[in-house]
């Protein structure tokens, strides 16, 4: 029996998802804003835009939100911090955990202290 996939590499790589800036974004709308009724079509065919994202960015940017015009779904949920403070907190953490480990075995068990010679 024969195979339909040809055997070689795939002939077109997945395509990357595109970020836009904010700055892209607010430039874009107020272009699209300020074009004739009959250019605004070329300007989102041009930048390969649909009007659902003008729409958004519009109403971001009447919310005053120049932060909300980045994605969500893409943006990191959290801003990465340094590796010197992750490594700092990581370093805290063993210490921490070491002295309990030291305070627990210095308390003599069933609370019997010991006896020096």
């Amino acid at each position: 029996m024969t195979s339909t996939k040809p055997s070689g590499q795939d002939p077109a790589p997945k395509p990357k998802r595109r970020r836009f800036t904010p700055e892209y974004k607010l430039r874009i709308v107020a272009e699209y804003d300020a074009a004739p009724a009959g250019d605004k079509g070329a300007v989102l065919r041009r930048e390969r835009l649909y009007h659902s994202h003008i729409i958004e960015w519009r109403q971001a940017r009447d919310a005053g939100a120049l932060g909300r015009l980045t994605d969500h779904r893409t943006s990191p949920a959290w801003p990465k911090r340094h590796p010197a403070e992750a490594e700092n907190d990581k370093l805290r953490r063993q210490v921490e955990r070491l002295e309990k480990e030291v305070a627990k075995d210095d308390v003599p068990p069933n609370g019997v202290a010991a006896i020096s010679a």
